[in-house]
């Protein structure tokens, strides 16, 4: 299975912007700039996006876990904050994507609760991809 998404960017970093959009269409030339990462303007981002993608997969992937240990969880809830900081060498980096998970799960003990959540939050394709090998191909024309 592959997933796509379209970055277009319009002139240059600071001035410049661009838009996001997925093959879903759930994003559509979503406006992103210096603005909207940097500062609050209105649009998105690239780290707000993998906020909701590492969220969105843990949370998941806790539910099938629950599920497949004979749980049914009435509500899981998680927040994701990653942090992008200046990187030394250069630039910025994301160092860090901290969940925050509330859960309502009848009949669960709290060790196999934080169990179950331990495995899920390493287990998740997205936490494995923020420590995944990169490719690119990149060409002019």
């Amino acid at each position: 299975m592959i997933r796509k998404a379209k970055a277009v960017w319009r002139g240059t970093g600071r001035d410049g912007n661009g838009d996001l959009s997925t093959d879903s269409q759930t994003l559509s030339r979503t406006p992103y700039s210096y603005k909207t990462r940097f500062e609050n303007e209105k649009g998105t981002n690239p780290e707000e996006l993998i906020a909701a993608a590492h969220a969105g997969c843990f949370t998941m992937a806790l539910a099938f876990a629950l599920q497949s240990a004979g749980f049914k969880p009435t509500e899981l809830a998680t927040e994701a904050a990653v942090t992008l900081e200046p990187d030394r060498a250069q630039g910025f980096k994301i160092s860090r994507s901290a969940l925050t998970l509330r859960a309502q799960i009848p009949g669960i003990s709290e060790d196999k609760f934080s169990g179950l959540a331990r495995d899920a939050e390493r287990n998740c394709p997205v936490s494995k991809v923020l420590k995944a090998e990169i490719t690119l191909d990149a060409r002019l024309g």
